[in-house]
C-alpha cells in the first residue's frame, strides 16, 4: 500500500485540511513554503494519465476550494499549482496529487521557470505531430 493510501485510511497521520468522500488535502511535510498543500484522490490512481476525468474533476474542484482558502487566510501574492508524472519530473509518490504551492516572494528560492525559446522549426514539427489524430 502506498503512503498516501495509507494517509487517506489514517494509517499514517498528517494534517487534513478537508476531506470528503472522494478528495483529501493534506499539508504537505515538505513545506517548501508556508501552506504548501497536496490534494490528493482518495482512491488509489498511479498519476494523473491514469485518473478518470470525473474523479479528476473533483480534485480540482477541492483544489480551487483549498486555494481560496489560503489565499483568504495566508494572503500568499500568488500559487503554483503542479502535478508531477513520473520520476524525472520529480513524481516520489505513485498517487494522484496536485502540489498547491503559496508563493509568498520571488526570492523565496523555489525555481519554476518558463523561458521563451527560439526553436521555431522544432516546434512546427512538434505541432504537427501532435495535431495528428
Amino acid at each position: 500500500m502506498c503512503i498516501f493510501c495509507k494517509i487517506v485510511s489514517h494509517e499514517i497521520s498528517s494534517h487534513i485540511i478537508y476531506e470528503d468522500d472522494a478528495v483529501m488535502a493534506i499539508l504537505d511535510i515538505s513545506q517548501v513554503t508556508k501552506g504548501h498543500t497536496l490534494v490528493l484522490s482518495k482512491k488509489h490512481y498511479d498519476d494523473y494519465m491514469d485518473c478518470p476525468v470525473e474523479t479528476l474533476g473533483k480534485i480540482m474542484n477541492v483544489s480551487q476550494i483549498v486555494t481560496q482558502r489560503i489565499n483568504d487566510r495566508l494572503h500568499p501574492r500568488g500559487f503554483n499549482l503542479l502535478s508531477n508524472l513520473g520520476a524525472v519530473a520529480g513524481q516520489s509518490v505513485d498517487h494522484v496529487h496536485f502540489h498547491i504551492i503559496p508563493r509568498y516572494d520571488e526570492n523565496d528560492e523555489l525555481t519554476i521557470a518558463f523561458h521563451p525559446s527560439n526553436k521555431t522549426e522544432q516546434m512546427e514539427a512538434t505541432a504537427k505531430i501532435l495535431k495528428e489524430k
